[in-house]
């Protein structure tokens, strides 16, 4: 299994309400969190590969264009009931997902 791969392993592990990390899944990996950012951004399978499901350590969604901009990425989020507060972050330990 190559790198882009093993992180699509991953990511379609993250069940819907939850979100991981560009940083969570690259120390698993022991790679750069963003040669995660280019797989995700590569992903050909959303549908069963959720890359929207990945945000930054911060608990926010990144700035890009992927998935039409970061708006509708929370708007995707939110509709599997993923909660923003005002600052529009994830509570990571609410909504957090870590495999180790």
């Amino acid at each position: 299994m190559n790198t882009f791969e093993s992180i699509y392993d991953i990511v379609a592990k993250i069940p819907k309400g939850k979100v991981t990390t560009y940083g969570a899944i690259s120390k698993l990996l022991s790679i750069d969190p963003r040669v995660v950012g280019f797989a995700l951004h590569a992903n050909k399978d959303p549908e069963n590969i959720p890359c929207h499901r990945v945000i930054n350590s911060k608990g926010k969604i990144s700035a890009g264009f992927a998935f039409g901009g970061p708006d509708i990425q929370q708007q995707m989020l939110e509709k599997e009931g993923v909660e923003f507060d005002k600052g529009k972050g994830v509570d990571l330990n609410k909504f957090g997902y870590f495999l180790s």
